[in-house]
C-alpha cells in the first residue's frame, strides 16, 4: 500500500476556517500531515475542532505577528518543527471600481485589504522562516486569477492579489535552495464563504449563491466550476515531495481560464 502523500510533514495552515483553507487541512490531514490551523472566528474554530479532531486550532487575527509566532510555537511544541506553510487568507471587494470607493472610506479601504490579503502572508512567513529553514521545508501562497486576468475583481483587491504575485518571486528568489515557494491561483470558486472589507461596508457580502456555479462553468473552457476541495490537490501536490524540484511556480487551478480566447 502506498503511504500517505504527507506522511510525518508537519503543516500549519492560516485561514482554515472555512473555503479553500478548510479544504486543505482536511486534505493534508487525510494524507497524512500533523496540522496546525489558525484562524480569526470563534464559530469557524469551534466547528474545525469538532470536523477535525486531531487538529490543533490556534484563534487568532493572522494580521497579527503575534499570533503567527503562536501558532509556530505551537507547531514545535507539538510536533517539533514545521515543514509546510500555507497561507489562505483573504477578503474582496466585489468588483468595487476605484473610483466608486468613497473618498472618505478609501484609506482604510486600502488599509484592510492590503493587511488581510497581504500583510498576513509576510507575517506567517517571517514567523516560520527560521523552522522551515530548518526543516528545508516549503511555502504554498494564494494568489487568484484575478492577478493573471481582468474583470475579477475590482482594484484593490487585484493591486493585493498583484503583490502577493510579487511575494512568491520574490521570497523563491530569496529563500532558494533552502526553502521553496509556490503559489496557487484559484479561478472563480464555489462553497468559499469569502467575504468582503468591512471598511466599504461589505463584510456580510458571500461570494456564493444559488446560480455562482452555473455563472463560473459557462465563462471558463472546461465548463466546470471548482471547489476547495478540488483546488486543495493543487496545494497537496506543492506541498509534497512531488514537487521538490518547483520553486517560483504558480498552479492555475481556474478551469483553462488562461487559454479562453
Amino acid at each position: 500500500m502506498t503511504a500517505p502523500v504527507l506522511e510525518g510533514r508537519r503543516a500549519l495552515v492560516v485561514g482554515a476556517g472555512s473555503g479553500i483553507g478548510r479544504a486543505v487541512a482536511e486534505r493534508f490531514t487525510a494524507e497524512g500531515a500533523a496540522v496546525v490551523a489558525v484562524e480569526r472566528d470563534e464559530a469557524k474554530c469551534a466547528a474545525l475542532r469538532a470536523a477535525l479532531p486531531g487538529v490543533d486550532v490556534v484563534q487568532g487575527d493572522a494580521c497579527e505577528a503575534a499570533v503567527n509566532h503562536d501558532a509556530v510555537d505551537r507547531c514545535r511544541e507539538l510536533h517539533g518543527g514545521l515543514d509546510v506553510l500555507v497561507h489562505c487568507v483573504g477578503i474582496f471587494d466585489f468588483y468595487r471600481p476605484l473610483d466608486a470607493v468613497a473618498e472618505d472610506a478609501f484609506d482604510d479601504a486600502f488599509d484592510e485589504m492590503f493587511s488581510v490579503n497581504v500583510r498576513a502572508a509576510m507575517h506567517g512567513v517571517r514567523a516560520a522562516l527560521p523552522e522551515l529553514r530548518r526543516s528545508r521545508g516549503c511555502i504554498v501562497l494564494t494568489e487568484s486569477t484575478s492577478a493573471y486576468r481582468p474583470g475579477r475583481g475590482g482594484a484593490l483587491y487585484i493591486s493585493t492579489k498583484f503583490a502577493v504575485r510579487g511575494l512568491r518571486i520574490a521570497l523563491a528568489h530569496d529563500l532558494a535552495p533552502e526553502v521553496r515557494v509556490n503559489s496557487v491561483a484559484p479561478g472563480g470558486t464555489v462553497g468559499t464563504r469569502l467575504t468582503g472589507a468591512q471598511s466599504l461596508g461589505l463584510d456580510r457580502q458571500h461570494l456564493d449563491g444559488p446560480d455562482r456555479a452555473a455563472s463560473i462553468a459557462a465563462r471558463v473552457p472546461l465548463q466546470v466550476a471548482l471547489s476547495g476541495e478540488d483546488h486543495a490537490w493543487s496545494y497537496l501536490f506543492l506541498a509534497s515531495p512531488m514537487s521538490r524540484g518547483m520553486t517560483g511556480t504558480v498552479l492555475h487551478s481556474d478551469g483553462g481560464a488562461g487559454v479562453k480566447s
